[in-house]
Protein backbone atom coordinates (compact mmCIF):
# COMPACT_ATOMS: atom_id res chain seq x y z
CA UNK A 1 0.00 0.00 0.00
CA UNK A 2 1.69 3.12 -1.25
CA UNK A 3 1.97 6.23 1.13
CA UNK A 4 -0.88 9.54 -0.55
CA UNK A 5 1.20 12.05 -1.95
CA UNK A 6 1.62 15.84 0.07
CA UNK A 7 -0.45 17.88 -1.22
CA UNK A 8 -0.11 21.75 -0.99
CA UNK A 9 -2.53 24.20 -2.11
CA UNK A 10 -1.64 27.80 -3.65
CA UNK A 11 -4.24 30.41 -4.24
CA UNK A 12 -4.21 34.48 -5.27
CA UNK A 13 -6.35 36.80 -3.92
CA UNK A 14 -7.58 40.40 -4.29
CA UNK A 15 -6.61 42.78 -7.23
CA UNK A 16 -3.66 40.88 -9.78
CA UNK A 17 -0.01 42.31 -10.55
CA UNK A 18 2.85 41.61 -12.26
CA UNK A 19 5.26 38.57 -10.77
CA UNK A 20 2.34 36.31 -9.21
CA UNK A 21 2.56 33.67 -12.04
CA UNK A 22 6.31 33.54 -11.42
CA UNK A 23 5.42 32.13 -7.90
CA UNK A 24 2.92 29.32 -9.00
CA UNK A 25 5.56 28.21 -11.24
CA UNK A 26 8.32 28.10 -8.56
CA UNK A 27 6.17 26.55 -6.32
CA UNK A 28 4.86 23.69 -8.60
CA UNK A 29 8.55 23.41 -10.74
CA UNK A 30 10.19 22.35 -6.48
CA UNK A 31 7.29 20.35 -5.57
CA UNK A 32 7.52 18.23 -9.01
CA UNK A 33 11.04 17.84 -7.78
CA UNK A 34 10.01 16.57 -4.61
CA UNK A 35 7.37 14.43 -5.82
CA UNK A 36 4.37 16.88 -3.79
CA UNK A 37 1.38 17.70 -5.56
CA UNK A 38 0.51 21.12 -6.05
CA UNK A 39 -3.36 22.35 -6.58
CA UNK A 40 -4.15 25.43 -7.82
CA UNK A 41 -7.47 27.30 -5.90
CA UNK A 42 -8.74 29.19 -8.40
CA UNK A 43 -10.18 32.95 -8.14
CA UNK A 44 -8.92 33.37 -4.36
CA UNK A 45 -10.95 32.43 -1.54
CA UNK A 46 -13.93 31.70 -3.29
CA UNK A 47 -12.71 28.45 -3.94
CA UNK A 48 -12.82 27.53 -0.97
CA UNK A 49 -16.42 28.85 0.12
CA UNK A 50 -17.93 27.77 -3.27
CA UNK A 51 -15.82 24.23 -4.35
CA UNK A 52 -18.41 21.34 -4.08
CA UNK A 53 -16.66 18.31 -4.27
CA UNK A 54 -19.95 15.81 -5.02
CA UNK A 55 -19.80 17.93 -8.63
CA UNK A 56 -17.60 17.30 -11.17
CA UNK A 57 -17.87 20.81 -12.49
CA UNK A 58 -17.80 22.43 -9.81
CA UNK A 59 -14.58 20.54 -9.00
CA UNK A 60 -13.14 21.53 -12.76
CA UNK A 61 -14.40 25.15 -12.01
CA UNK A 62 -12.60 25.58 -8.65
CA UNK A 63 -9.39 23.45 -9.02
CA UNK A 64 -6.21 23.20 -11.12
CA UNK A 65 -3.72 20.19 -11.00
CA UNK A 66 -0.77 22.27 -11.82
CA UNK A 67 2.44 20.28 -13.41
CA UNK A 68 5.64 21.32 -14.94
CA UNK A 69 3.71 21.95 -18.35
CA UNK A 70 1.01 23.68 -17.03
CA UNK A 71 3.56 25.92 -15.99
CA UNK A 72 6.33 26.08 -18.43
CA UNK A 73 5.55 29.48 -19.85
CA UNK A 74 3.30 30.84 -17.11
CA UNK A 75 6.07 33.31 -15.41
CA UNK A 76 6.74 35.12 -19.15
CA UNK A 77 3.54 37.41 -18.50
CA UNK A 78 1.45 39.21 -15.85
CA UNK A 79 -1.78 38.14 -13.88
CA UNK A 80 -2.64 35.19 -12.85
CA UNK A 81 -3.16 32.26 -14.40
CA UNK A 82 -5.68 31.11 -11.20
CA UNK A 83 -7.27 34.17 -11.62
CA UNK A 84 -8.66 36.39 -8.35
CA UNK A 85 -11.54 37.64 -6.74
CA UNK A 86 -12.27 39.85 -3.41
CA UNK A 87 -14.10 36.85 -1.31
CA UNK A 88 -14.15 37.10 2.23
CA UNK A 89 -15.24 33.65 3.99
CA UNK A 90 -16.32 35.44 6.96
CA UNK A 91 -18.85 37.84 5.72
CA UNK A 92 -20.21 35.74 2.45
CA UNK A 93 -23.64 38.43 1.15
CA UNK A 94 -24.88 35.52 -0.62
CA UNK A 95 -24.55 31.53 -0.11
CA UNK A 96 -23.29 29.36 -3.05
CA UNK A 97 -26.34 27.49 -4.82
CA UNK A 98 -25.09 24.39 -3.22
CA UNK A 99 -25.00 25.45 0.64
CA UNK A 100 -28.63 27.46 0.32
CA UNK A 101 -31.23 26.53 3.37
CA UNK A 102 -28.41 25.31 5.20
CA UNK A 103 -27.75 25.72 8.82
CA UNK A 104 -24.78 27.92 8.96
CA UNK A 105 -23.28 31.31 10.96
CA UNK A 106 -25.15 34.37 10.45
CA UNK A 107 -24.89 37.77 11.01
CA UNK A 108 -26.80 40.88 10.85
CA UNK A 109 -25.68 44.37 10.39
CA UNK A 110 -27.04 47.88 10.21
CA UNK A 111 -25.72 50.90 8.65
CA UNK A 112 -27.22 53.70 7.66
CA UNK A 113 -30.57 52.18 8.22
CA UNK A 114 -29.70 49.49 5.72
CA UNK A 115 -30.06 45.52 6.87
CA UNK A 116 -27.03 43.39 5.67
CA UNK A 117 -27.36 39.53 6.52
CA UNK A 118 -23.58 37.79 5.96
CA UNK A 119 -22.97 34.43 6.52
CA UNK A 120 -19.44 32.79 7.55
CA UNK A 121 -18.34 30.40 5.54
CA UNK A 122 -15.49 28.90 7.90
CA UNK A 123 -16.34 25.92 8.30
CA UNK A 124 -16.59 25.17 4.68
CA UNK A 125 -13.07 26.35 3.79
CA UNK A 126 -12.05 23.97 6.76
CA UNK A 127 -14.11 20.99 5.51
CA UNK A 128 -12.81 21.26 1.81
CA UNK A 129 -9.12 21.55 2.53
CA UNK A 130 -9.94 19.01 4.75
CA UNK A 131 -11.35 16.83 1.88
CA UNK A 132 -8.96 17.76 -0.88
CA UNK A 133 -6.34 16.67 1.36
CA UNK A 134 -4.59 19.80 1.64
CA UNK A 135 -1.86 19.78 4.00
CA UNK A 136 -0.61 23.14 4.04
CA UNK A 137 -2.07 26.37 1.65
CA UNK A 138 0.35 29.20 0.44
CA UNK A 139 -2.33 32.57 0.16
CA UNK A 140 -1.06 35.13 -1.74
CA UNK A 141 -2.92 38.51 -0.89
CA UNK A 142 -2.75 42.08 0.27
CA UNK A 143 -4.20 43.21 3.64
CA UNK A 144 -7.79 41.64 3.29
CA UNK A 145 -6.42 38.42 1.68
CA UNK A 146 -3.93 37.89 4.19
CA UNK A 147 -6.29 38.75 7.23
CA UNK A 148 -8.15 35.70 6.45
CA UNK A 149 -5.17 33.18 6.18
CA UNK A 150 -4.07 34.57 9.78
CA UNK A 151 -7.49 33.47 10.71
CA UNK A 152 -7.05 30.05 9.26
CA UNK A 153 -3.77 29.91 11.06
CA UNK A 154 -5.44 30.90 14.22
CA UNK A 155 -7.97 27.75 13.76
CA UNK A 156 -4.86 25.20 12.92
CA UNK A 157 -4.53 25.56 8.91
CA UNK A 158 -1.04 25.03 8.00
CA UNK A 159 -0.42 28.34 6.27
CA UNK A 160 2.10 30.74 4.63
CA UNK A 161 1.65 34.36 2.87
CA UNK A 162 2.52 36.03 0.60
CA UNK A 163 2.32 39.82 0.51
CA UNK A 164 1.14 41.34 -2.87
CA UNK A 165 -0.10 44.41 -3.64
CA UNK A 166 0.99 47.36 -5.48
CA UNK A 167 0.18 49.55 -2.67
CA UNK A 168 3.48 48.36 -0.87
CA UNK A 169 1.33 48.58 2.48
CA UNK A 170 1.43 45.13 4.09
CA UNK A 171 2.86 45.09 7.39
CA UNK A 172 5.83 43.33 8.80
CA UNK A 173 7.41 43.29 5.21
CA UNK A 174 9.28 46.61 3.36
CA UNK A 175 8.16 45.28 -0.02
CA UNK A 176 5.27 43.38 -1.90
CA UNK A 177 5.38 42.03 -5.19
CA UNK A 178 3.76 44.28 -7.56
CA UNK A 179 5.02 47.81 -6.18
CA UNK A 180 8.18 47.48 -8.85
CA UNK A 181 6.14 47.22 -11.83
CA UNK A 182 3.95 49.81 -11.06
CA UNK A 183 6.78 52.20 -10.57
CA UNK A 184 8.09 51.64 -13.50
CA UNK A 185 4.50 52.16 -15.24
CA UNK A 186 3.71 55.04 -13.88
CA UNK A 187 7.19 56.57 -14.42
CA UNK A 188 6.79 56.23 -17.89
CA UNK A 189 3.45 57.18 -18.75
CA UNK A 190 4.21 60.41 -16.82
CA UNK A 191 7.69 60.62 -18.63
CA UNK A 192 5.60 60.15 -21.68
CA UNK A 193 2.86 62.64 -20.99
CA UNK A 194 5.17 65.71 -20.10
CA UNK A 195 5.76 66.14 -24.03
CA UNK A 196 1.81 66.79 -24.08
CA UNK A 197 1.17 68.63 -21.00
CA UNK A 198 4.18 70.47 -21.90
CA UNK A 199 2.58 71.19 -25.56
CA UNK A 200 -0.32 72.61 -24.06
CA UNK A 201 1.18 74.02 -21.31
CA UNK A 202 -0.68 72.68 -18.55
CA UNK A 203 -0.55 71.30 -15.32
CA UNK A 204 -0.77 67.28 -15.58
CA UNK A 205 -2.57 65.66 -12.74
CA UNK A 206 -1.74 62.39 -12.12
CA UNK A 207 -4.37 59.86 -10.10
CA UNK A 208 -2.48 56.89 -8.54
CA UNK A 209 -3.30 53.77 -6.36
CA UNK A 210 -2.89 54.24 -2.68
CA UNK A 211 -5.84 54.10 -1.18
CA UNK A 212 -4.63 54.05 2.78
CA UNK A 213 -0.81 54.89 2.09
CA UNK A 214 1.19 56.77 -0.23
CA UNK A 215 4.46 54.56 -1.18
CA UNK A 216 3.14 54.44 -4.81
CA UNK A 217 2.35 57.90 -5.39
CA UNK A 218 5.67 59.66 -3.22
CA UNK A 219 8.27 56.52 -4.80
CA UNK A 220 6.87 57.64 -8.43
CA UNK A 221 7.12 61.64 -7.31
CA UNK A 222 10.79 60.58 -5.98
CA UNK A 223 12.01 59.12 -9.66
CA UNK A 224 10.58 61.29 -11.75
CA UNK A 225 11.17 64.72 -9.88
CA UNK A 226 7.20 66.02 -9.03
CA UNK A 227 5.40 66.70 -6.24
CA UNK A 228 3.07 64.64 -4.39
CA UNK A 229 0.08 64.50 -2.52
CA UNK A 230 -0.57 61.42 -0.20
CA UNK A 231 -2.99 59.99 2.42
CA UNK A 232 -0.93 60.00 5.16
CA UNK A 233 -0.69 64.13 5.15
CA UNK A 234 -3.58 66.62 4.29
CA UNK A 235 -1.54 69.53 2.37
CA UNK A 236 -3.00 73.51 2.17
CA UNK A 237 -5.00 74.05 -1.16
CA UNK A 238 -4.20 77.13 -1.52
CA UNK A 239 -0.08 76.66 -1.13
CA UNK A 240 -0.49 73.64 -3.17
CA UNK A 241 -1.84 75.43 -6.03
CA UNK A 242 0.73 78.21 -5.53
CA UNK A 243 3.88 75.73 -5.67
CA UNK A 244 2.46 74.36 -8.92
CA UNK A 245 1.72 77.93 -10.33
CA UNK A 246 5.24 79.08 -9.73
CA UNK A 247 6.91 75.61 -10.96
CA UNK A 248 5.09 75.76 -13.85
CA UNK A 249 5.92 79.62 -14.77
CA UNK A 250 9.55 78.59 -13.63
CA UNK A 251 9.62 75.62 -16.38
CA UNK A 252 10.60 76.81 -19.84
CA UNK A 253 8.07 74.77 -21.24
CA UNK A 254 5.58 76.48 -19.04
CA UNK A 255 3.74 72.98 -17.30
CA UNK A 256 4.01 71.13 -13.69
CA UNK A 257 3.07 67.94 -12.91
CA UNK A 258 1.81 66.36 -9.84
CA UNK A 259 0.75 63.03 -8.68
CA UNK A 260 -1.98 62.02 -5.84
CA UNK A 261 -2.96 59.01 -4.07
CA UNK A 262 -6.43 57.90 -4.69
CA UNK A 263 -7.03 58.42 -1.17
CA UNK A 264 -5.06 61.90 -0.87
CA UNK A 265 -7.11 64.26 0.73
CA UNK A 266 -6.62 68.40 1.50
CA UNK A 267 -7.67 70.25 4.36
CA UNK A 268 -11.05 70.87 4.92
CA UNK A 269 -11.37 68.48 2.27
CA UNK A 270 -13.00 64.47 2.17
CA UNK A 271 -13.05 62.32 -0.74
CA UNK A 272 -16.51 61.17 -1.41
CA UNK A 273 -17.24 57.52 -1.44
CA UNK A 274 -19.75 56.06 -3.85
CA UNK A 275 -20.98 52.01 -4.71
CA UNK A 276 -21.35 48.92 -2.70
CA UNK A 277 -19.00 48.02 -0.60
CA UNK A 278 -16.55 45.24 -1.64
CA UNK A 279 -16.15 42.09 0.51
CA UNK A 280 -14.18 43.70 2.90
CA UNK A 281 -16.33 46.44 3.61
CA UNK A 282 -14.60 48.83 0.59
CA UNK A 283 -16.84 51.64 -1.11
CA UNK A 284 -15.17 53.29 -4.78
CA UNK A 285 -13.61 56.41 -4.09
CA UNK A 286 -14.53 59.31 -6.61
CA UNK A 287 -11.31 60.66 -8.15
CA UNK A 288 -9.76 63.37 -6.19
CA UNK A 289 -7.75 64.20 -9.56
CA UNK A 290 -10.68 65.44 -11.25
CA UNK A 291 -11.29 67.45 -8.06
CA UNK A 292 -8.14 69.47 -7.80
CA UNK A 293 -8.14 69.91 -11.47
CA UNK A 294 -11.18 72.44 -10.81
CA UNK A 295 -9.93 73.64 -8.04
CA UNK A 296 -7.11 74.86 -9.81
CA UNK A 297 -9.15 76.36 -12.68
CA UNK A 298 -11.59 77.80 -9.97
CA UNK A 299 -9.10 79.22 -8.11
CA UNK A 300 -6.16 79.82 -10.09
CA UNK A 301 -8.22 80.11 -13.39
CA UNK A 302 -5.26 77.35 -14.71
CA UNK A 303 -5.81 74.54 -16.97
CA UNK A 304 -4.94 71.03 -16.33
CA UNK A 305 -5.02 67.86 -18.10
CA UNK A 306 -6.30 64.36 -16.05
CA UNK A 307 -4.95 61.14 -16.46
CA UNK A 308 -5.65 58.11 -14.12
CA UNK A 309 -2.59 55.63 -13.73
CA UNK A 310 -4.61 52.68 -11.70
CA UNK A 311 -4.98 49.73 -13.30
CA UNK A 312 -2.56 50.30 -16.37
CA UNK A 313 0.34 50.03 -13.52
CA UNK A 314 -0.51 46.40 -12.30
CA UNK A 315 -0.93 45.04 -16.11
CA UNK A 316 1.39 43.49 -18.42
CA UNK A 317 4.45 41.67 -17.18
CA UNK A 318 6.65 41.70 -14.25
CA UNK A 319 10.00 43.94 -14.17
CA UNK A 320 13.23 42.71 -13.35
CA UNK A 321 12.58 43.21 -9.45
CA UNK A 322 9.40 41.82 -9.65
CA UNK A 323 10.25 38.98 -11.06
CA UNK A 324 13.27 38.17 -9.00
CA UNK A 325 11.34 39.23 -5.27
CA UNK A 326 8.34 37.28 -6.53
CA UNK A 327 11.15 33.86 -7.30
CA UNK A 328 12.20 34.41 -3.96
CA UNK A 329 8.98 35.17 -2.05
CA UNK A 330 7.71 31.82 -3.35
CA UNK A 331 10.75 29.75 -2.86
CA UNK A 332 11.01 30.83 0.81
CA UNK A 333 7.74 29.48 0.84
CA UNK A 334 8.21 26.25 -0.38
CA UNK A 335 11.17 25.86 2.09
CA UNK A 336 9.10 26.72 5.07
CA UNK A 337 6.28 23.89 3.93
CA UNK A 338 9.09 21.73 3.81
CA UNK A 339 10.25 22.65 6.92
CA UNK A 340 6.43 22.29 8.34
CA UNK A 341 6.16 25.99 9.98
CA UNK A 342 3.01 27.96 9.64
CA UNK A 343 1.44 31.59 10.42
CA UNK A 344 4.75 32.69 8.59
CA UNK A 345 4.82 35.48 5.78
CA UNK A 346 7.79 35.96 3.11
CA UNK A 347 9.27 39.60 3.43
CA UNK A 348 11.77 41.66 3.00
CA UNK A 349 13.31 43.04 6.43
CA UNK A 350 16.17 45.40 6.95
CA UNK A 351 16.87 44.67 2.77
CA UNK A 352 17.15 40.98 3.68
CA UNK A 353 14.74 38.28 2.93
CA UNK A 354 13.17 36.71 6.06
CA UNK A 355 10.31 34.77 7.22
CA UNK A 356 7.72 37.36 9.37
CA UNK A 357 4.54 36.62 11.49
CA UNK A 358 1.31 37.40 9.03
CA UNK A 359 0.07 40.76 9.81
CA UNK A 360 -2.23 41.03 12.82
CA UNK A 361 -5.05 42.30 10.63
CA UNK A 362 -6.89 44.76 13.45
CA UNK A 363 -3.32 47.49 13.07
CA UNK A 364 -4.45 47.82 9.51
CA UNK A 365 -2.58 48.82 6.47
CA UNK A 366 1.12 50.00 6.91
CA UNK A 367 1.71 53.85 6.00
CA UNK A 368 4.44 56.01 5.19
CA UNK A 369 6.82 57.69 7.63
CA UNK A 370 6.02 61.43 6.79
CA UNK A 371 8.79 62.44 8.84
CA UNK A 372 11.58 61.09 7.15
CA UNK A 373 9.68 60.59 3.46
CA UNK A 374 7.59 63.49 2.97
CA UNK A 375 8.74 67.12 2.57
CA UNK A 376 5.42 69.18 3.81
CA UNK A 377 6.83 72.49 3.27
CA UNK A 378 7.10 71.55 -0.37
CA UNK A 379 4.88 68.67 -1.03
CA UNK A 380 7.88 66.30 -2.57
CA UNK A 381 9.82 63.53 -1.33
CA UNK A 382 12.54 64.08 1.17
CA UNK A 383 15.82 63.33 -0.91
CA UNK A 384 18.14 63.53 1.71
CA UNK A 385 19.87 61.55 4.38
CA UNK A 386 19.24 57.94 3.08
CA UNK A 387 22.11 56.23 3.85
CA UNK A 388 21.78 53.43 5.98
CA UNK A 389 18.49 52.53 4.84
CA UNK A 390 17.67 49.48 3.34
CA UNK A 391 17.12 49.41 -0.78
CA UNK A 392 13.56 50.52 -0.67
CA UNK A 393 14.24 53.38 1.59
CA UNK A 394 11.74 51.83 4.22
CA UNK A 395 11.44 49.63 6.68
CA UNK A 396 8.58 47.47 7.60
CA UNK A 397 5.97 48.80 10.43
CA UNK A 398 6.18 46.25 12.55
CA UNK A 399 3.09 45.92 15.34
CA UNK A 400 1.42 43.19 17.20
CA UNK A 401 3.25 39.69 17.25
CA UNK A 402 6.39 40.39 16.19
Amino acid sequence: MSLARKRIGILTGGGDVAGLNAIIKTVTYRGSEDDIEVVGLRRGWEALTHLDLDDPASKSHYLIPLNRENTRVIDRRGGTVLHSSRTNPSKMKKLPDHLAGQDLPVSESTKSGIATKTWDLTGQVLANLSGLGIEHLIAIGGDDTLSYADKLNGLGVKIIAIPKTMDNDVRNTEYCIGFSTAITRASDAIQRQRTTVGSHERIGIFRIFGRDAGFTALYTAYVTSIRCVIPEYKVNLDKLIQLLIEEKRANPSNYALIVLSEGAEWEGFRLQEYGEPDAYGHRKRTSVAEVLADEIKRRAGEETIVSDLTYDLRSGDPDFIDKLVALTFGNMAYDAILEGKTGLMSALVEGRYDLVPIPDAKLGPRKLDVTSMYNTERYRPIYANKRGLPIFLNRASQGGRW
